[in-house]
């Protein structure tokens, strides 16, 4: 059986694209997506949101803007960037979350009062970038999406995902998953 080119080409992607730094972490791209991934099945969330944890940085590695352009002053706008590429391949089971997980960083700094104290300074950086909290209207509108929740919980999975050493399964583990998630070829 042929592997699908789809799946290839995300296993070459998190394999051979994602070795460059994540953010100002000492831990690079594929390091953050196996660990969001891998604490995203540790706490037993369905199949779709593990495989959006192990995805949700996909935007960073179809754009050409470096290892960290928020340092630059720019919003590489990777969480559009990624939905875009995954909603392609994917249910908005796994590209909305996706979509949405800048703007869950939005509105938890929003709505509590101590999630700004707990992001990693890069995370601070983009999110002044990003619109800062979100205004009580748009947090309304961000309650208002069905996938808000799963976005919400895919943040938290991004913010922790930044350990230095932590092992975790390695690609090859989380691929099983993707191949199910993957729209049936056209």
């Amino acid at each position: 059986m042929t592997q699908d080119p789809r799946l290839a080409a995300i296993e070459t992607m998190l394999e051979h694209r994602a070795d460059g730094n994540y953010g100002l972490h000492a831990i690079t791209q594929k390091q953050h997506a196996l660990q969001a991934a891998m604490f995203a099945e540790q706490l037993g969330c369905a199949e779709p949101l593990v495989v959006a944890a192990l995805l949700h940085d996909v935007g960073h590695l179809v754009h050409d803007l470096g290892d960290n352009p928020a340092e630059a002053g720019i919003d590489d706008r990777h969480e559009e960037l990624g939905a875009a590429w995954l909603a392609r391949h994917f249910g908005p089971e796994v590209a909305e979350p996706v979509r949405l997980h800048v703007a869950a960083k939005r509105f938890l700094c929003a709505t509590e009062s101590d999630y700004f104290s707990k992001l990693s300074p890069d995370s601070v950086l983009s999110l002044s970038l990003q619109g800062g909290p979100m205004s009580p209207a748009e947090v309304a509108d961000f309650r208002a999406n069905p996938q808000h929740g799963a976005a919400v919980t895919l943040r938290r999975f991004d913010e922790q995902a930044k350990v230095t050493g932590l092992e975790t399964p390695p690609v090859a583990h989380f691929l099983p998953m993707v191949a199910r998630q993957l729209r049936p070829a056209a």
